[in-house]
């Protein structure tokens, strides 16, 4: 005797009447469907359903696991992808899908995108959540975010800190540059996303402290030698190369410098 039971592909899609055999099953139970295009998987919407004559009973497979479940998320948030790109270059919208991300109910799907300026996206919505039979948002991403979405590698060879670890942006200014005598060239100290690399604000508060206890270069000093002038400073080291009047050149650590003063 069969045993057939009501299933949904989507939470506002129709429902699918399948014969889940001796497969035991509860209401929310997700299941894996033998489908056209191949195993699909289902949410158990209503136990021991009568069918129509005319409908067709679709196979159960097997109660669904969590590789399923992540699998067909992965398939879902492609396809919304997809059908946004689509749409969007239909309607003559100058803008970039990201990512597009379900929630946990997989009820509600939030688009990311880019675009150079803000774009009036209300017709592309209502399109969208049509075609996805679901609730749409499309949030707009800006450089930091498209790179933390999207994920790369970084000027250190590692995965980006946004993608690996960063729950939040700091705020990141180019005086964290100078004060860890970093080049101010643009292209050295930018991220893939064109902005300040976030690595800078790392260690930015050591570097400043540092910086308060360093000499300048051309300050003149005190050294166990005698007088020195101060050719140049390494804050990882805490060391400071002088000239000394003898003309020989030392590197000496912070705390063998008896006496800064100015010239």
């Amino acid at each position: 005797m069969a045993n057939i039971i009501e299933i949904k592909f989507r939470p506002r899609g129709k429902v699918v009447y399948g014969d889940a055999g001796e497969i035991p099953l509860q209401v929310n139970d997700y299941v894996v469907v033998d489908t056209d295009h191949g195993p699909d998987v289902a949410k158990v919407v209503n136990l021991a359903a009568s069918p129509h004559p005319r409908k067709q009973l679709v196979g159960i497979l097997r109660k669904a696991e969590t590789e399923d479940l992540e699998q067909a998320r992965r398939n879902l948030e492609q396809e919304a992808l997809s059908r946004c790109q689509e749409m969007a270059a239909t309607l003559g919208l100058k803008i970039k899908p990201l990512a597009a991300r379900y929630d946990s109910k997989d009820e509600h799907l939030t688009v990311f995108f880019s675009a150079p300026e803000r774009v009036d996206f209300r017709s592309l919505l209502w399109k969208l959540s049509g075609a996805l039979e679901t609730r749409v948002q499309l949030r707009q991403a800006g450089a930091r975010d498209e790179a933390k979405l999207l994920g790369s590698i970084g000027r250190c060879g590692y995965p980006l800190c946004c993608q690996n670890f960063l729950t939040s942006f700091a705020s990141v200014s180019i005086k964290m540059a100078k004060e860890q005598s970093l080049p101010l060239n643009p292209v050295k100290i930018s991220g893939i996303c064109g902005r300040l690399l976030c690595c800078l604000s790392y260690e930015s508060e050591e570097y400043a402290a540092i910086k308060k206890k360093m000499p300048h270069p051309k300050q003149e000093i005190l050294t166990p030698w005698g007088k020195a002038t101060v050719i140049s400073t390494n804050f990882l080291k805490e060391t400071v190369t002088v000239q000394l009047e003898n003309e020989i050149a030392k590197e000496l650590p912070l705390d063998q410098l008896i006496h800064p003063k100015e010239k």
